[in-house]
């Protein structure tokens, strides 16, 4: 009899189940992954808190320049208000790059006639309306 106890205490117990991986996931978890085609769980945990547009906006903004790029598009447009019309007509600006305003004139008479006589004038008027931080020089090309 001694020796039929000891075989019952040899005897293994059935083994208990653990889980394993992350807890199952509820209705409305497996409705999503399925929808979406892939499990967004441990993303949407790890992922930053949503913040206001108006609190990112200035950055981006300041990151993009916009302030000097929309005063270089003024330029542009305010071109043939500033300028003498007869000029104006003969010459438009075509990009502003580092301070440089670069103007393509229609033809080498008037790029002569520009250089010549207006070309100060016209740097003063620019300078006056945008600054001489925007506009150091201006360059003129045949185009």
């Amino acid at each position: 009899m001694k020796n039929a106890v000891c075989r019952m205490a040899i005897i293994p117990q059935p083994f208990r189940h653990y889980k394993l991986g992350p807890p199952k996931a509820g209705a409305r978890q497996q409705i999503l992954t399925q929808w979406r085609g892939m499990d967004w769980t441990a993303v949407e945990k790890t992922r930053e808190k949503s913040r206001k547009a108006a609190d990112i906006l200035p950055a981006v903004l300041k990151e993009l320049r916009i302030e000097r790029r929309q005063s270089e598009a003024e330029v542009l447009t305010v071109w043939n208000h500033l300028i003498d019309p007869l000029v104006a007509a003969h010459a438009q600006p075509t990009g502003l790059n580092k301070g440089t305003l670069f103007v393509t004139v229609d033809s080498s008479v008037w790029l002569d006639e520009i250089v010549r006589y207006q070309r100060k004038e016209i740097l003063k008027r620019l300078q006056h309306s945008f600054g001489p931080q925007l506009i150091a020089k201006i360059s003129f090309r045949v185009g």
